[in-house]
């Protein structure tokens, strides 16, 4: 038997480094996937293949143990790559455009379970109470244990109108938190506004779409028609990220032009790159440039950005480069700390690889990667604090911040059950403000800022 799996074993590599050859990854990589195949591991491989195939209690497809082997290899990289089955794939291409059906629920994994990144606004799971940081354990009376975050997706995706059950583990609750959501298409708008008061606008960006940054200079223009602005609020709080070229398109909408927004750098010539304020950079095909007539006083307005822990990836790209450029004030708490970028990398017409190839910086060389963005101006989500969020740093297998080590918050021992202080439970009881509401504590400090800001102008002129 042992001779059998071992001649078996020396096929199945062979087999094996053929399909890591004939894989479709794109010409830049050539010179990484020239390295010499790791013959004794991929022969170890191929052992253990044998062994399932021939040995387990039940049958199994070649297929779904390759898969399984794929998704593997990038879910033990960090915590943003991943395998995109067919499912999956779909999923993120209709994701980006807005639209989709589902609970609306940014989600990674840790210890084998689903954990929450963000709720998306205005979703079932944001309405029912869903939080950062919580731990789905249970889909309906399916253990998440053992699944693939695809596999979990799945299974929370389905049809509107239909009911899941989700059991959830919360710090600071003793007993398992069960909710049931009905399934919705899910809309995000990417983009809201309002004047909050007479001469101050408020501008909402809640995910990066692909329309995004059209759809902000479409607001800018409906907001200057309300009458003259002396002072911007652009919402990023709770916004968890999305496409490059939105996040660059609405830096740009306040930038001069040809201002650097952010750079990446990777492995990669490919990685290596510089993203300005300029069409090419942001528009995709051969679309009109719907930042060239901008409401006059756009790219000068006194600005505040508004940012939290829930603020990552895209928005903290914009934050940054609004904060170097000395273009606007951050104010809120400090952000996600998301700096690295995703590539998606297709394997066929069907599926494809979603694999982290660079950092990416703002425009003063600052790595973002486990940090964040640091606020000019700290104000907590309410008179009495903030309640405590999950950030990029808390994450398994986390990347770390390569051009500022000591950046990274160092790790207490782990709580055990019972044993938050009075504070943090009362951290954890925070209530959370409805945004842009009378008693967004956050966006009333941001406004008398920019008042503030009017008076000193004033006594200049």
């Amino acid at each position: 038997m042992r001779n059998k799996l071992q001649k078996a074993g020396l096929i199945m590599t062979g087999v094996f480094a053929g399909v890591l050859i004939s894989l479709n990854f794109p010409a830049s990589a050539d010179k990484v996937s020239a390295a010499p195949l790791p013959v004794e591991e991929l022969r170890a491989f191929a052992d253990v293949f044998n062994a399932i195939k021939q040995g387990y209690v039940e049958p199994v497809e070649d297929k779904k143990l390759i898969n399984h082997a794929i998704s593997g290899m990038l879910s033990g990289l960090d915590p943003h790559s991943a395998y995109l089955d067919v499912e999956a794939y779909k999923e993120l291409q209709v994701g980006t455009h807005g639209e989709f059906g589902g609970l609306g629920i940014e989600v990674g994994m840790e210890d084998g379970f689903v954990k929450v990144i963000s709720p998306i606004e205005d979703t079932p799971a944001f309405r029912s109470g869903v939080k950062a940081g919580d731990l789905i354990v249970k889909l309906d009376e399916t253990p998440v244990k053992g699944m693939t975050l695809s596999d979990a997706v799945k299974r929370m995706r389905g049809k509107p109108k239909t009911d899941i059950t989700l059991t959830i583990v919360r710090k600071g609750e003793d007993r398992p938190v069960v909710v049931t959501l009905t399934r919705e298409v899910i809309k995000v708008q990417s983009v809201k506004s309002k004047m909050v008061e007479p001469g101050y606008g408020y501008l909402r960006v809640a995910q990066f779409q692909e329309n995004t940054s059209q759809a902000v200079a479409e607001h800018l223009a409906k907001l200057a028609k309300e009458g003259d602005m002396k002072g911007l609020v652009l919402d990023l709080r709770n916004d968890p990220g999305g496409l490059l070229h939105g996040a660059v398109g609405v830096a740009s909408a306040f930038l001069p032009a040809n201002a650097l927004v952010v750079s990446t750098d990777g492995r990669t010539d490919d990685a290596k790159r510089e993203y300005r304020a300029r069409a090419d950079d942001y528009l995709r095909g051969s679309r009109e440039d719907f930042l060239k007539d901008l409401p006059a006083g756009a790219r000068t307005l006194p600005m505040v950005v508004l940012v939290n822990a829930g603020s990552a990836s895209a928005s903290e790209i914009v934050a940054g480069a609004l904060q170097d450029h000395r273009r606007a004030v951050v104010m809120g708490t400090q952000t996600f700390g998301k700096g690295s970028v995703q590539t998606i990398l297709p394997l066929n017409s069907n599926t494809a690889i979603k694999l982290t190839t660079a950092r990416y910086y703002t425009p003063s060389g600052r790595s973002i990667q486990a940090k964040g963005i640091e606020p000019d101006i700290i104000v907590e989500e309410t008179a009495n604090g903030s309640s405590r969020r999950l950030r990029e740093a808390d994450l398994e297998r986390h990347l770390g911040n390569d051009r500022d080590p000591e950046a990274e918050p160092k790790k207490a021992d782990e709580p055990k059950a019972g044993d938050q202080s009075p504070a943090d439970d009362e951290a954890e009881a925070l209530p959370r403000p409805e945004l842009a509401s009378k008693d967004d504590y956050q966006l009333n400090q941001a406004i008398n800022l920019l008042k503030g800001l009017q008076i000193v102008q004033n006594k200049k002129e």
